[in-house]
């Protein structure tokens, strides 16, 4: 149900603590497999495999082919059940997995413990957001979802601190154990929650409201779809650069203690305050700017391409600086980009818009990037791997930048029928 006044509903804000601190842990589960690949490559692979990174790098591929293919059906039962039991069922699925990837005594079993991830996390992508959208009025939506995106830089800065930090002193696997029981907790927490779209025992947002043309109006809106193809390229740039990272900085003789735990500082720092001011922002220019959200992730990417560049040539410990600014700059666009996504689709359909949004932008995105930027850092090296990833970030500025033309009409057009 959306939220006709400029006032949050009632349990918004314990809505928006929970969702943000399964968010969180969200982001450390992705981002810790990437800061132990190096020690997961040595335990399961000989030295001299050139193809080594390229078969490690499938473990992004277990979980994302498998977020990505989930979701979308996830997405379609979150349109029609409560929310709320779907994100504790998908939260307490991935917290268990990750505990038993530290179990894996075979690369086919880590593989398939990554699965397991992905499905869980495929049932809490398209519904996070959708409750969020549907309890927030569209004049503070913006903000609120940078807040809740702010887990990603956080988390995945987390990940890499604790999965460099226990790694280096106890081991990969007790790196995986120690991340399960908060996630347990938090899903166990998510069944006491009441659904925005519940009044009494039934869902206001029933059958009736929902039809064919819903669902195709939502892939005729331009805006949606230039958003899909910018946040695909994105992700491409995120998800390649969050696996390889660690590899990265072991090619330029970084220890992968001190180097994961200053790179999890940058991240944390930079990525937290562009991710608020984002959102912030957009927000704020959304009254003279109509398309201020695509304005701002656009000028955000184009901004991130020469620090981006620069940081693969200026020697250490110059290089984070130029890195600051530019994971600064790169989520600049994560509140504004997600904001748009709930804007331009239709309350009865939102969960599905979000999840189709994640098949296609991990479909092209990240799946493609773990593959493509292991198998190029392992037959050159990280330095033109990431090159390569600096022509990706300047084409999702242009992206969202062309998708300015759009983005109001089509944002008027759901704001006229809700």
């Amino acid at each position: 149900m959306e939220s006709a006044s400029k006032t949050p509903l009632s349990g918004a804000r314990t809505a928006l603590f929970l969702l943000l601190a399964i968010n969180l842990f969200n982001y450390i589960d992705r981002q810790i497999l990437a800061a132990l690949e190096p020690d997961i490559r040595g335990t399961f692979f000989a030295a001299n495999d050139v193809n080594a990174m390229t078969k490690t790098g499938l473990l992004g591929d277990a979980f994302f082919v498998t977020y990505m293919v989930s979701a979308p059906i996830l997405g379609l039962l979150a349109d029609r059940f409560s929310r709320w039991i779907i994100i504790g069922s998908a939260v307490i699925l991935w917290s268990v997995a990750s505990g038993g990837s530290g179990l894996a005594a075979t690369f086919a079993i880590l593989f398939a413990t990554r699965v397991c991830v992905g499905i869980g996390e495929g049932g809490y992508g398209p519904a996070a957001p959708t409750i969020l959208a549907d309890l927030f009025p569209i004049e503070t939506r913006g903000r609120i979802m940078a807040i809740f995106c702010a887990a990603i830089p956080v988390g995945s800065a987390l990940g890499y601190v604790i999965g460099g930090l226990i790694g280096a002193h106890l081991g990969w696997r007790w790196a995986f154990y120690l991340v399960a029981p908060p996630g347990l907790l938090l899903g166990l927490l998510c069944f006491w929650q009441r659904d925005p779209r519940v009044a009494g025992d039934h869902l206001v947002q029933g059958s009736p409201r929902r039809s064919i043309r819903d669902y195709l109006n939502l892939f005729r809106t331009r805006s949606y779809l230039i958003n899909c193809i910018a946040m695909t390229l994105m992700t491409f740039v995120t998800g390649g650069l969050g696996f390889w990272v660690p590899a990265y900085l072991r090619y330029r003789n970084q220890s992968p203690d001190v180097g994961m735990t200053i790179f999890g500082l940058i991240t944390v720092v930079a990525g937290l305050v562009s991710t608020l001011l984002g959102g912030v922002i957009a927000d704020k220019l959304r009254p003279r700017f109509a398309g201020s959200y695509f304005w701002v992730s656009g000028i955000g990417m184009l901004v991130a391409c020469p620090f981006f560049i620069t940081t693969l040539y200026v020697p250490f410990p110059a290089t984070w600086i130029t890195m600051f600014f530019a994971i600064f700059f790169l989520f600049l666009n994560t509140g504004p980009s997600n904001t748009a996504l709930a804007n331009v689709s239709q309350p009865a359909v939102r969960a599905t818009a979000f999840a189709a949004n994640i098949l296609v932008i991990h479909a092209l995105g990240d799946v493609q990037a773990f593959w493509l930027l292991g198998y190029i850092g392992g037959h050159t090296n990280m330095r033109v791997a990431f090159l390569f990833v600096s022509g990706i970030i300047l084409l999702s500025g242009v992206a969202w930048l062309i998708g300015v033309k759009y983005l109001p009409a089509d944002t008027a057009a759901v704001e006229a029928h809700t």
